[in-house]
């Protein structure tokens, strides 16, 4: 696909990964709309101070208005759909928020797409549509198990993706990113919220120190959305985006440490407990589908991402308190 001058929306384009994708597409070359969430004070999330702003048409609303997706659907060639409630506490609170923004948000997007008739869209997953992993490394054929509000709504969001393609023959593709970071994320995930207390110097305020996850920079997923969308043998699937490398939060944390400087010391928060049948214990990628369809490899390491993201986070340490756990 040649991007220039490509016809391109962006849902959830304020967001941390939605951010990083706007602007590859606009350095690609892209007619770039960027789908923000509305808001009262006219921000743009985290595009307000991005360099590129000024080559983005910028569409503040919200994906659950049918009629506000349907007109920015409209004249578009690709949509890459990231509008999502994403925060797994806060679904355990207000689980018809999710329901709202996650399902029919995406059913909202679909039928804009499939009225439309655009070329392909680009729908995120999430790999906490697995659950605890049965078997590792996890493969597109693994079990969704529903075990958050959040992780439910994902996965119908999923499946009815998939129902349009089989259908209605809408050109969708299915990317499911695992645990995407770096610069920009939420200061509820966990890698800011080690960082940031590890740079006041305190003993770590951390729920489970026992879980793996599959860390992948926002670097190498958004080039796996890039690919996604540029892939004609990738309309109809499903593609893991993951490193197919697992690390324990507890470890995790020493080596965010080490890289520091600093000598970390835990202290449990049973606030940041999930319910006992809730946590996702294991997660780690078979990412052969994507290096096969996509030709896509995870480029950026771990540690190397962890040094950007320490470096992004500690020139912006305002924006990570300490003190603050963020449902």
């Amino acid at each position: 696909m040649k991007w220039s001058g490509k016809r391109v929306l962006v849902t959830g384009a304020g967001g941390f990964i939605g951010s990083h994708l706007t602007e590859r597409l606009v350095a690609l070359g892209a007619k770039t709309s960027a789908f923000v969430h509305y808001r009262g004070n006219g921000s743009w999330g985290w595009l307000d101070n991005s360099p590129l702003k000024k080559h983005l048409t910028i569409l503040a609303g919200d994906v659950q208005d049918p009629g506000f997706v349907d007109e920015a659907v409209k004249n578009v060639d690709v949509v890459f759909h990231l509008a999502a409630l994403i925060g797994i506490p806060y679904s355990y609170v207000a689980p018809e928020s999710y329901v709202r923004t996650n399902i029919q948000g995406t059913l909202n997007v679909l039928q804009a797409a499939r009225k439309w008739g655009v070329e392909k869209v680009i729908h995120t997953s999430t790999s906490e549509a697995y659950g605890t992993a049965r078997f590792v490394p996890i493969s597109e054929e693994h079990p969704l198990q529903a075990q958050s509000p959040y992780s439910a709504t994902k996965i119908a969001a999923d499946k009815i993706a998939e129902s349009f393609f089989l259908s209605f023959n809408v050109p969708v593709v299915t990317v499911r990113p695992f645990n995407t970071f770096g610069p920009r994320q939420s200061a509820r995930a966990v890698i800011p919220t080690i960082i940031g207390q590890c740079l006041v110097g305190r003993k770590l305020k951390l729920g489970n120190l026992h879980p793996t996850r599959d860390l992948n920079f926002v670097d190498n997923t958004v080039d796996g959305f890039i690919r996604a969308a540029e892939i004609p043998a990738a309309i109809g699937q499903t593609i893991n985006l993951g490193t197919g490398r697992e690390i324990k939060i507890g470890e995790l944390a020493k080596m965010i440490g080490h890289l520091l400087g600093v000598k970390v010391q835990f202290e449990s928060d049973r606030a940041r407990l999930r319910p006992k049948l809730s946590e996702v214990e294991r997660l780690l990628a078979d990412n052969r589908k994507a290096r096969k369809i996509l030709k896509w490899t995870p480029e950026v390491t771990l540690e190397q991402g962890l040094i950007r993201t320490i470096d992004w986070i500690q020139k912006n340490q305002h924006l990570y308190p300490a003190d603050l756990y963020a449902v």
